[in-house]
């Protein structure tokens, strides 16, 4: 599905996720023949990275930190809020802004995020559909609850206890 999502051969998905790790993949696969994991954020920024090298011809590893840093910036936001932005590369690296935010007056390389969001909703809604699911998750539940939150739980049950002694 990724490599649908991201317009990418599976073998080209697989040398920029592992082989360079230009974006590497959110889940890293178990072993030969099991698959990797991809947020939408990864899938969307490996769409831009193809963008880039298809339409502009950049070498992307030179890239690689400022991949990395858009990807903290994209997990802090939610797919909706994306709606109507614009990604900005310049020399300091990538910034988002509205659609109808005034231009820099510095060289910058301009991406619009709407037509790539739209295959990423298309894109997740058909293998929900296909799953028999007819609705988006719209949080992951470990997110919401943490990874810990079954430790935590008992960890927070055990130190009441101590103090109610």
């Amino acid at each position: 599905m990724a490599s649908q999502l991201t317009g990418l051969s599976t073998e080209k998905l697989r040398e920029w996720t592992s082989r360079r790790a230009l974006v590497p993949a959110d889940v890293r696969p178990k072993g030969k023949g099991s698959p990797a994991k991809f947020s939408w954020q990864t899938v969307l920024i490996l769409r831009i990275a193809a963008l880039l090298r298809d339409q502009f011809k950049l070498e992307l590893q030179a890239h690689k930190a400022s991949f990395a840093r858009l990807r903290r910036e994209l997990h802090r936001k939610s797919f909706i809020s994306l709606w109507g932005q614009r990604l900005s590369l310049s020399a300091e690296g990538w910034t988002l802004t509205e659609d109808s935010s005034p231009l820099p007056q510095d060289d910058i390389l301009l991406v619009r995020l709407d037509p790539h969001l739209e295959i990423l909703r298309d894109g997740f809604a058909l293998a929900d559909t296909l799953s028999g699911r007819s609705q988006l998750e719209l949080f992951s539940l470990p997110n919401l609850h943490g990874a810990k939150h079954g430790a935590g739980t008992g960890e927070m049950a055990q130190a009441r206890q101590r103090r109610s002694a």
